[in-house]
């Protein structure tokens, strides 16, 4: 048994940033298999409406003043045609398109006092929405 206060403090110094470094490696977190990255880690605000469709959903996000869209594929895989577009009433539309494997987007717009139509598809297949959240 270590009787000596001296030591004790030293092996606690030794002993404490050890295992701390030990959990962590031994503990799941974020990365390959310890968690699940969402779309709600890519927009900033609340989620406000998801909307799905046959191969996807279009999620869509708000803050006081920005709204953010994102279309995520149903079942992640090859790299497919996928889209998402936001436009604010008055202003033209932001889209992003192209080949992804997982989602596309996010887009983001100054919506303050405005309504927005989004839309999103997934290999061609897809939804859009009238005017909404006004």
């Amino acid at each position: 048994m270590i009787t000596d206060t001296g030591t004790v403090r030293t092996l606690a110094r030794v002993l404490v940033p050890l295992l701390a470094a030990l959990a962590l490696l031994l503990l799941p977190g974020p990365g390959p298999g310890g968690g699940t990255a969402d779309a709600a880690a890519v927009c900033h605000g609340r989620p406000t409406r998801t909307i799905a469709f046959a191969t996807g959903e279009l999620r869509l996000y708000r803050t006081r003043q920005y709204v953010c869209a994102v279309t995520v594929a149903t079942r992640p895989g090859p790299r497919r045609p996928m889209a998402v577009s936001l436009q604010p009433r008055g202003a033209r539309p932001v889209v992003r398109s192209g080949r992804f494997d997982r989602q596309a987007g996010p887009v983001t717009v100054h919506a303050l006092n405005r309504c927005v139509r989004a839309g999103g598809s997934v290999a061609g297949r897809g939804t859009t929405t009238g005017w909404i959240l006004c």
